[in-house]
């Protein structure tokens, strides 16, 4: 045996066999290429560990790479996670905390991405694309439980406030005066029945003065309405006696300016020939012959003449 050729032979299958080694713990022909994105957990991330999966709607994409605390807020948490080149990681995709089966082993579910939206690119300042997250469902459940113990503590400090002793006693007192009003109603039962049938009654009556009061409410209506039309025709009538005072004054205006003026003159040349007859009936009386007659003349007195019809010296 040529032992020489068969070292050789084993040196370079060994060779050969670490080199391929390598070559596919490297990736090799099939090496996958992947891309960095941050995601920034406002929660607890326990049960997450590096290299934990990354999903896509369930289906592996990727894998988590780094986990640490956000230096700025110690609230925060930083994972960055490699997922595969040409996965479609959008604008709007989401990652949340899931956990899988009852192991409670976590691991991050992308979601979301329509469409129509843009691929999602690292923004000015940040080395890597950030992916929004949401709260998982054990923090809503959490939120909510913590909501609801808080209602319930409210509540209960609430419940013990009512049933305070105070609050108690005064429940007693009601409760036995309601105890009391119900025993005073059983005792006038007789009593409340012949008041209820009364009331029947009534407004039984009542019914049939409503049925009997709607034709005179119509006779009402329709003597309104002859009322309105008589007030119309007595409106029409005023305006026509203002008119006919309104000519009446203008008359009594002409009469005043016109008339009154020659009235007072008659009436001033008849008292001047009431008191001519006046004179002529006295004479008449004194001397009934000096109508048929004439006046004679009177004689002269002592020292007058008829010619001078003075007196002489």
């Amino acid at each position: 045996m040529n032992y020489p050729l068969v070292g050789a032979f084993v040196l370079v299958l060994g060779s050969l066999l670490i080199a391929g080694a390598l070559w596919l713990a490297s990736g090799g022909t099939f090496q996958k290429k992947y891309d960095l994105y941050l995601a920034i957990e406002n929660e607890s991330v326990a049960g997450l560990n590096v290299n934990a999966p990354v999903k896509y709607n369930g289906v592996d994409v990727g894998k988590v790479r780094l986990i640490e605390l956000d230096p700025a807020n110690p609230e925060r948490v930083t994972l960055l996670f490699a997922i595969e080149r040409d996965t479609p990681i959008k604008e709007d995709t989401v990652a949340v905390l899931k956990t899988q089966g009852l192991t409670g082993i976590a691991y991050v579910e992308l979601g979301g991405g329509t469409r129509d939206a843009p691929p999602l690119l690292a923004r000015d300042g940040s080395d890597y694309p950030v992916i929004r997250t949401k709260p998982s469902l054990s923090a809503r459940l959490e939120n909510v439980l913590t909501t609801v113990l808080t209602k319930l503590d409210s509540m209960s400090s609430n419940v013990n406030a009512i049933l305070s002793d105070e609050n108690r006693t005064a429940f007693a007192a009601v409760v036995a005066d309601v105890a009391l009003v119900a025993h005073t109603i059983a005792a006038r039962r007789d009593a409340l029945d012949s008041g209820l049938a009364h009331a029947a009654r009534t407004f039984e009556n009542t019914s049939r003065a409503s049925a009997q009061i709607g034709p005179v409410i119509d006779r009402v209506g329709r003597s309104a309405d002859a009322v309105g039309t008589m007030g119309t025709e007595v409106a029409r009538t005023t305006a026509s006696a203002g008119k006919t005072f309104d000519a009446v004054g203008a008359d009594m205006q002409r009469f005043s300016a016109e008339t009154l003026p020659e009235l007072e003159r008659l009436l001033a040349e008849l008292s001047v020939l009431s008191t001519s007859l006046r004179r002529l009936a006295e004479q008449t009386e004194r001397n009934p012959a000096g109508l048929l007659f004439g006046r004679r003349p009177l004689a002269d007195g002592p020292g007058e003449s008829s010619s001078t019809g003075a007196r002489q010296p």
